[in-house]
């Protein structure tokens, strides 16, 4: 279960206006309240037959140390009622097992609310928190006077020969691009500068995930059942390519008491990322903005309750950090509760400005669940020693993503000769200054 029975019932108008204002069907949560006062009265009628059962049992063996004869009509009359109640017993046991699994079922299928500050409706609700840096501009003026034009991030991928989709297509199908030559360098150093200014200057401890996950842990991060249509099966196996490092990073601590003194714990996690929906039909099939493989470093954290709301704010600034020293413009946005996701209580997305395309481009969502995928996969910790444990939150966020990075930075940085200026702080990792040209890679 994810929203937690005990919070259904005594706060059941909040999780159904919780569920309109995520475009999900309010009617779960009425069927569940539903649910759980049926498995409430089967529960209570099953523990009086036990009671009455017990009583009978006893009478039973009071009547026979009496001197009452074990085939006598006293005796008879009390093992009867016994028997009848064993056997109503088991007709209630399960039916209460079913109606339990379809409560569990229920509580899967209704999404976390969002937090008050978040804002009610869609796209049109998205509040842009801040921005950074000036956007470049398609059409560049040189000093001179002179123009000339940036091409989108694929015209100068395959004019440098560092991306090839074409053969990607042809290896694995659309939305599978090949990195080639410096382009393959450039996704390296970037994956590798990420993870060293998270474990070295932010404190995560990094992680490397497997690339696949079981049910169970798909489940606990919310990918199943909302985004199951999304996930690559391996059917035969029973398991799921990673849709992001978020969800065999928090599955870690599963089924786990933590102690207080432990937390926060702040993982950094490279993974290669699987999305079978990249997007809407016949929409940005050009380039490398909507793939169904990407790379992604991720930033998943476990935080005390009253301390998430700040963590949030601190893991946004760490992704901010990274696009300020690559120089690329960017917006943060408070997405919407139509736009936030099924599992999400508040969610940051972060866009870079793409100027080759002239569009602003996802690169980042950082998010906060609340206690939401904690109960889904029983991770607690004890706020002092020998105390109850109690529900950790648990938070995620890119930090970054790539292809669209790689995007940007060809868009953003290209040079009047067709080569592209590589950023300053990935030089030491690429060995040069530039993609392309006479002195580039």
């Amino acid at each position: 279960m994810s929203v937690g029975i005990q919070r259904l019932r005594d706060e059941p108008e909040r999780i159904r206006q919780g569920s309109i204002d995520k475009r999900e069907d309010p009617g779960l949560v009425d069927r569940a309240i539903e649910v759980d006062a049926r498995r409430r009265r089967l529960q209570a009628e099953s523990d009086s037959l036990k009671a009455e059962r017990n009583v009978a049992s006893k009478a039973v063996g009071d009547a026979i140390r009496g001197g009452a004869k074990p085939d006598g009509a006293e005796v008879v009359e009390l093992r009867a009622r016994s028997t009848t109640a064993g056997i109503r017993i088991s007709e209630i046991d399960a039916e209460l097992a079913a109606t339990e699994q379809e409560l569990e079922d229920l509580l899967l299928r209704i999404p976390n609310p969002a937090d008050p500050e978040v804002p009610v409706g869609g796209e049109e609700a998205n509040v842009t928190v801040r921005t950074w840096g000036e956007n470049a501009t398609r059409v560049v003026t040189e000093a001179d006077g002179s123009t000339w034009e940036r091409k989108p991030h694929w015209e100068i991928g395959e004019a440098l020969d560092i991306i090839d989709n074409a053969r990607g297509a042809k290896i694995a199908g659309s939305g599978f691009p090949v990195y080639k030559g410096a382009g393959s360098r450039l996704q390296r150093s970037l994956i590798s500068w990420f993870l060293d200014v998270h474990t070295t200057e932010h404190g995560f401890t990094e992680v490397w995930p497997p690339a696949v996950v079981n049910t169970a842990s798909a489940r606990g991060t919310g990918q199943i059942p909302d985004k199951e249509d999304q996930m690559y099966v391996v059917t035969r196996d029973e398991l799921y390519l990673v849709p992001t490092a978020e969800v065999p990073v928090t599955n870690l601590h599963r089924d786990e008491i933590l102690e207080a003194s432990e937390l926060p714990i702040r993982y950094a996690a490279y993974s290669p990322c699987f999305r079978r929906e990249a997007g809407a039909a016949g929409k940005d099939t050009r380039g490398i903005l909507r793939v169904h493989q990407f790379d992604k470093v991720e930033m998943v954290l476990f935080e005390k309750p009253d301390a998430s709301a700040e963590a949030l704010e601190w893991m946004t600034a760490r992704a901010e950090v990274l696009l300020q020293r690559l120089g690329l413009p960017y917006r943060v946005l408070l997405l919407s509760t139509g736009e936030m996701g099924f599992v999400q209580r508040k969610k940051y997305d972060l866009e870079v400005w793409a100027p080759g395309v002239e569009r602003w481009l996802e690169v980042s969502s950082c998010s906060n669940f609340g206690d939401y995928q904690a109960r889904r996969m029983g991770i607690r910790y004890r706020p002092a020693p020998g105390a109850k444990p109690e529900l950790v939150h648990t938070l995620n966020g890119s930090g970054l993503a790539l292809a669209r990075i790689v995007a940007t930075i060809l868009e953003a940085y290209q040079l009047p000769d067709g080569s592209v200026a590589v950023p300053e702080v990935l030089r030491p990792y690429l060995g040069t200054d530039r993609i392309g040209g006479a002195a580039g890679v």
